[in-house]
């Protein structure tokens, strides 16, 4: 019988993978990572984030990357709300994750979540949501292996211009 060392000696597999703070040289990769994934580059999309993100005063620093022999593989994009929909607690918003689909199975998409986790247990934060497209199979089990479960609410849309 062999012995996961690693659990065994009280770290998880996400304990191996460093995640630190975004920063603005982190653009590039990011829109790499989700060039990789969602096959075609969002860049102005991701640089608006970013500048939001980062910008002095935007509240608590929720977004992350995750970086295996110093190289960034993964990234998350959160930010928490003070109220949302009349509704007064905190709550924190997944905007965007990706990892490296080189990387993937080496547990980086659950070191973000976890270190995610931790900064909004230290701010107190009790909720997180995000908004997975349903077509995104592979997105949707890794949430749900995560905890991630369907809202009580009912997201609504209208398109303009019908």
């Amino acid at each position: 019988m062999t012995i996961d060392t690693t659990m065994a000696s009280g770290l998880l597999p996400t304990d191996s993978v460093p995640v630190r703070a975004l920063r603005d040289e982190d653009l590039a990769t990011v829109v790499r990572i989700d060039t990789a994934s969602m096959g075609r580059p969002r860049e102005e999309y991701y640089r608006a984030k970013f500048r939001e993100a980062t910008a002095e005063g935007s509240g608590p620093r929720t977004s992350l990357v995750a970086e295996i022999d110093g190289h960034a593989v993964g990234f998350l994009l959160a930010k928490v709300y003070f109220g949302e929909f009349g509704q007064a607690e905190p709550v924190a918003v997944i905007d965007s994750i990706g990892v490296d689909p080189r990387f993937r199975s080496q547990h980086v998409g659950q070191a973000l979540l976890r270190q995610l986790l931790i900064n909004l247990q230290a701010l107190r934060v009790e909720r997180v949501q995000t908004e997975v497209d349903w077509e995104q199979i592979d997105l949707l089990h890794f949430m749900h292996k995560n905890g991630f479960q369907p809202a009580a609410r009912v997201c609504l849309e209208r398109r303009l211009g019908t």
